[in-house]
């Protein structure tokens, strides 16, 4: 497990480095977290590291949004929080990209708890009565 500390945004790219590296052979990851906590945020700069040019943004309405590294590789970025029912998941075939092995960012993973692939990495972040961020991130395998 990683427990990171963020007293401000100047060092998410640091938190971002070190989940990367920390965790460098794992491509999926589930972020956790209260609404306004970071995620987004968070995976931006996880984006920019990766060499993603794009305009990163949360995929509210779209439920996932597809990036391209500088390596060329596709990136998912996937936002949960409007989804009614699992079924909806089903629908848009999300097999497809949890397991092809490209890099997979998940906000509000707890509405797709159970669909998870077997390995992921759990980021949950809170924030601190202070203003800082705690960030803690485990591999998980069930």
């Amino acid at each position: 497990m990683v427990e990171i500390i963020c007293k401000d945004k100047t060092e998410l790219p640091q938190v971002a480095a070190s989940l990367l590296e920390t965790f460098h052979s794992d491509r999926f990851f589930a972020f956790f977290g209260n609404m306004g906590v970071g995620k987004t945020t968070l995976i931006k700069e996880i984006c920019a590291i990766l060499g993603v040019e794009d305009n990163v943004c949360s995929p509210t309405f779209s439920i996932v949004n597809e990036y391209i590294s500088s390596e060329g590789e596709s990136i998912y970025h996937f936002d949960f929080y409007r989804l009614k029912n699992l079924e909806e998941t089903y629908d848009m075939g999300y097999e497809e990209y949890f397991y092809s092995g490209n890099y997979c960012f998940v906000e509000w993973s707890e509405k797709v708890e159970t669909l998870l692939p077997d390995t992921y990495i759990r980021v949950n972040i809170t924030e601190e009565s202070n203003g800082t961020r705690k960030f803690l991130a485990q591999r998980i395998i069930t």
